[in-house]
């Protein structure tokens, strides 16, 4: 591990890649999923099915929100919050059964819009022109949200078997994944006390992020510009020289093979011998072959991680790349909870405060050291002050301004 520097005993450790900020029992990733007893179902997914609000709640949230997805289920998370817990304090969770209860809310698949797939189907529903579809206690949790999708109210309608269990690897494989961005953000959030909702709806903001979240749709926007197999060599050698980025390479944690990317790559096939073979995995096959056969990227420990296949296959599923983030998000919000609820059982845990980098002791601070006070009519403007954009005016305004006004 190798930090920056160190000031005042404080080390300087950018982007915390080697800062460790609570004791963690929930997972650790060495390189390996712990799949021979599927350990990590165990952790994550251990709820009780309970029911809360009423159905129209759901509805008209969703109408007075963006029929954006990634959007709609951050804002309903955190109104939801507010709904469950409007005026109490933060000494709710102290109770576990409360707890315990608000984790069955968020994670549960029967009849419940305080319930994530519930949420998420239903947005996917809206922006489709269709009403949400009551959940079904009589399927697996990936069959239900398949049916929520794709059921058009029909009760006797059965999503298809094989799809489900594809779906259901990829809710496992991404359900939990240690101390990422998001997962960071949901424990930062949560050590100031807030309430659940809103460290749930804090690290959906950082999921939605394109290096986060949406890395799986940058995955699918490369392929598309490579276009064809015989344009690989190009690119290959454009990523070299830096004038191309290579999306879904690398891994902070894996400096070798995502084994998530393993089993992913494997359920390519099934799913398109069910719904028809996507053009691109032609392409993405060649430059994972291209990439690791080449001693620039082995060099460099670049391997396909977990978001270079899994966009091709949410898209041969028929997903739309927007809502890429919310199939994200649906799983791991059992991360987010197992986070959660540890990080109250702590007894070490504090409120998150890091500190700052800094040149000059003893002050943490790297900015211009002494300056008078000048007021404002004083002040000149060198050319190395920063200065605010020039903002464009758009036609909107255009079409406001030319109109009269009485």
């Amino acid at each position: 591990m190798i930090f920056v520097g160190v000031v005042n005993a404080i080390k300087v450790d950018l982007s915390l890649q080697c800062t460790g900020t609570c004791h963690l029992k929930i997972n650790w990733q060495t390189g390996n999923l712990p799949f021979r007893n599927i350990q990590l179902c165990h952790r994550v997914f251990w709820i009780l099915y309970r029911q809360c609000l009423m159905m129209h709640i759901l509805w008209v949230s969703l109408s007075a929100l963006s029929v954006l997805f990634r959007f709609s289920i951050l804002m309903l998370i955190q109104l939801l919050g507010q709904i469950l817990h409007f005026g109490q304090g933060q000494d709710l969770y102290k109770s576990k059964q409360v707890r315990d209860k608000q984790i069955a809310r968020v994670l549960g698949k029967v009849w419940s819009p305080c319930l994530v797939p519930t949420i998420a189907a239903a947005a996917y529903l809206r922006l489709a022109g269709r009403p949400p579809v009551l959940p079904s206690s009589n399927l697996s949790y990936a069959e239900n949200f398949l049916y929520m999708l794709d059921s058009l109210g029909n009760r006797a309608y059965k999503p298809n078997p094989r799809l489900a269990r594809v779906l259901d690897i990829l809710f496992i494989l991404h359900a939990e994944h240690e101390m990422n961005c998001s997962t960071s953000a949901a424990r930062h959030l949560a050590s100031s006390g807030v309430d659940v909702y809103t460290a749930l709806a804090g690290a959906v903001g950082a999921l939605y992020g394109p290096l986060h979240g949406g890395a799986n749709e940058a995955v699918l926007k490369m392929l598309s510009e490579i276009g064809k197999v015989e344009n690989i060599p190009d690119f290959i050698e454009g990523v070299k020289n830096r004038k191309r980025k290579m999306s879904g390479f690398g891994h902070r944690v894996y400096k070798n093979y995502d084994p998530r990317a393993k089993v992913i790559k494997t359920l390519a096939d099934e799913v398109f011998s069910i719904v028809g073979r996507d053009p691109l995995i032609e392409v993405a096959v060649a430059l994972e072959k291209a990439a690791l056969s080449d001693e620039y990227f082995v060099k460099r420990k670049l391997y396909p991680n977990v978001d270079f296949y899994s966009g091709l296959i949410y898209r041969a599923m028929g997903f739309p790349t927007e809502f890429f983030p919310v199939l994200f998000a649906i799983p791991r919000m059992a991360g987010y909870l197992a986070h959660w609820r540890e990080s109250l059982d702590d007894p070490d845990t504090k409120i998150m405060r890091p500190q700052q980098a800094s040149s000059r002791e003893p002050h943490v601070y790297v900015g211009e050291w002494l300056r008078r006070y000048a007021p404002v009519n004083e002040r000149i403007l060198s050319p190395e002050t920063d200065r605010l954009g020039q903002v464009s005016v758009s036609n909107a305004s255009r079409r406001r301004l030319a109109g009269s006004r009485v």
